[in-house]
């Protein structure tokens, strides 16, 4: 029986984050030969989330290089992928969501004449730059991808008004799926910061994140100061912050909320760290996409630092609150869940919409009915 090749390429811990899984799944089956190729758009981000899932990388283009631009990135992929696609030729070439890796890699495998998968496809907010470059990066990538993988019903139907009706799966998001591998009640943190903490001493632990490019032109000072006045105003409050290596955030977080009194700054966390400081937490502000999806998993309310989000299921379900970046708009909403436990208990117990742990197996079973 020939094997279905299938090549993943991913790049960012996001993709990681969400791909791993998928691998793990396609690893395992007899029908498929599953081929990895790493471009490290985000070098020291994505190496350990590989590490933790056991997954392995085939090829590695390894193009992470200080002060790297959206163009370099797009070129050195191009330019990298080349060789290897010609040498390896994948029957499909998988792609997830919307960062530059997945639009410039689903552009060589056409370049290639190779079938393209979209993971996560569908997602849309209609402003070209708001996710900049995210909205764009996943409109291209639909355009060029075969096969659209939807995690939800409502991503269907925006590609179907986009004219995209064919070799379109509804098959929840693999977001979902790591949750099997990550989450425990009796872990240990791995970062020292996090394991210094008493998340049963009784104070309400609020975890948060700010990193996007949209932010970092006066959004993410804003969300910095905004989190000073609630830690005046709410004495029993711990702000936990993983901050995103780009100098651009550092460089305006540091100066504001370094050494301040109840906000714990750390470096980068990882995988696991990540998702059990989630589970340990009142609720979490952040500008991540895939948080979005994440927390209504486990129960914890998600205020959104953005003006708008190509998630809106969440939003729509209830868990999910977009609040922006105006310093009094992030105080009060987030005062509201501190304030009013009806309104922390709605959010709190939402269903989260996108699915159910299982669209690894779903991908995995359209994919190998490919080879028949």
């Amino acid at each position: 029986m020939k094997k279905l090749k299938v090549m993943s390429v991913y790049g960012t811990r996001p993709e990681a984050i969400k791909m791993c899984p998928l691998v793990r799944e396609l690893e395992a089956r007899e029908d498929i030969e599953s081929i990895v190729l790493l471009t490290a758009q985000h070098r020291e981000l994505l190496d350990g989330v590989n590490e933790f899932f056991g997954v392995k990388a085939d090829y590695d283009l390894n193009i992470m290089k200080p002060s790297q631009t959206l163009s370099s990135i797009t070129s050195d992929i191009l330019l990298g992928m080349d060789k290897i696609l010609n040498e390896c030729a994948p029957d499909v070439l998988l792609v997830h969501g919307d960062t530059s890796t997945s639009f410039a890699a689903a552009l060589s495998a056409f370049y290639h004449k190779i079938p393209v998968g979209h993971v996560e496809a569908g997602l849309r907010t209609y402003d070209r730059y708001s996710p900049y470059p995210e909205e764009m990066n996943r409109n291209l990538t639909g355009k060029l991808a075969t096969y659209h993988f939807a995690p939800t019903e409502k991503n269907r139907r925006n590609l179907a008004a986009e004219g995209v009706t064919e070799n379109v799966y509804v098959t929840g998001n693999t977001v979902l799926d790591t949750f099997r591998y990550t989450v425990s009640e009796n872990y240990a943190f791995h970062s020292e910061d996090l394991r210094a903490l008493d998340f049963s001493d009784g104070r309400r632990y609020i975890a948060m994140t700010a990193h996007r490019r949209e932010n970092q032109n006066g959004g993410i000072e804003r969300i910095c100061r905004a989190v000073l006045a609630l830690r005046d105003k709410y004495p029993d409050v711990v702000f936990i912050y993983p901050v995103h290596p780009s100098p651009a955030v550092r460089n305006t977080v540091i100066p504001l909320l370094a050494g301040q009194e109840r906000i714990v700054l750390t470096d980068p966390v990882d995988l696991t760290d990540m998702h059990n400081l989630m589970q340990r937490s009142y609720c979490i502000l952040t500008d991540s996409g895939g948080i979005q999806e994440e927390a209504p998993s486990l129960g914890k309310p998600v205020l959104v630092l953005r003006e708008e989000t190509e998630r809106p299921e969440a939003v729509e379900a209830g868990t999910v609150k977009i609040v922006g970046t105006d310093i009094d708009t992030v105080v009060r909403e987030t005062a509201r869940l501190l304030d009013d436990a009806e309104v922390y208990g709605t959010m709190a117990r939402a269903v989260n919409p996108y699915g159910d742990g299982h669209a690894s197996e779903r991908i995995a079973d359209i994919l190998a009915s490919l080879a028949k």
